[in-house]
């Protein structure tokens, strides 16, 4: 037995490597070696995913109208720390915070302060990054403060039903554009429209890894998923135009250009063997 395991160890990932390079031989986008992780990377990673999950937790009873985008920050960076791990995000490209906290049209990389204070009628999206023993983990949710009108709260509904959408085409030998055309037509067939420039990331050794992960895309194409990959979904869903525009005073908040809501959920997941894996929610 201890002279065959070996040969079969070989040959699993030789059939396994063959099987990428025939899809590359038919002109697909493949990853290369080092998006595949190990069974001790994933298991890294997944730890980190547990902390990151339990950060956005703890959030669910605080976050509320009168309360400041500090608050949470402070919130974030305690309750990370409590739980052994370090804000991924605090200090990254100097970025100055823990976590982005994105209200109304902001749709990403909203920059917490004691001066912006949350009201009744707000949606905001809450994005908690996690370094634990070396490995990143990478998820947001929607929080709707109060009573928060009908409209708005169709967006935040629709945009978890199009990152579940996307979920169901995550699975080995398909492709990313599968996933992202689930979450672009479930978005388009609701009368909304996805931020084109700005996607999802492979994840887990760094912050941001290849590949770059669009919303837009259309089915067979994009990067072959494969198991061992991870991977963000975090469509950026807008009630009117797909347009958005850079703060350029802080360099870091992006705006929907007709001040009109946007909306973001977003999970990291593993492709599996036999499906996938959520990670951090």
């Amino acid at each position: 037995m201890l002279v065959w395991e070996p040969k079969k160890y070989k040959k699993c990932h030789a059939e396994f490597d063959d099987k990428i390079k025939l899809y590359k031989l038919q002109g697909h986008i493949v990853p290369s070696r080092n998006l595949i992780k190990t069974t001790e990377q994933i298991a890294g990673i997944r730890e980190s995913g547990k902390i990151n999950t339990a950060v956005l937790d703890s959030l669910a009873e605080y976050i509320q109208a009168g309360i400041t985008t500090e608050d949470i920050d402070q919130l974030v960076y305690h309750k990370t720390k409590e739980l052994g791990g370090i804000p991924a995000q605090l200090g990254y490209k100097d970025f100055p915070k823990s976590v982005c906290t994105s209200i109304n049209d902001q749709v990403c990389h909203g920059i917490p302060s004691k001066d912006v204070v949350l009201r009744d009628g707000d949606i905001i999206n809450v994005d908690v990054s996690t370094i634990y023993k070396g490995y990143f983990s990478d998820s947001s949710r929607m929080f709707c403060i109060w009573d928060v009108d009908e409209e708005k709260q169709k967006l935040v509904r629709v945009v978890r039903e199009c990152v579940n959408l996307g979920l169901e085409q995550v699975k080995p030998w398909k492709f990313l554009g599968d996933m992202g055309q689930a979450v672009h037509e479930h978005a388009v067939k609701n009368g909304y429209s996805v931020v084109k420039e700005i996607g999802g990331h492979g994840i887990g050794l760094e912050f941001h890894e290849d590949p770059w992960v669009s919303y837009v895309s259309k089915a067979k194409t994009e990067m072959l998923m494969v198991p061992g990959m991870i991977f963000t979904i975090e469509p950026m869903v807008n009630i009117g135009t797909d347009e958005v525009f850079l703060d350029e005073e802080n360099g870091w908040t992006i705006y929907t250009v007709d001040g009109k809501p946007s909306a973001q959920c977003e999970v990291m997941v593993l492709v599996t063997d036999d499906g996938h894996e959520i990670l951090a929610y």
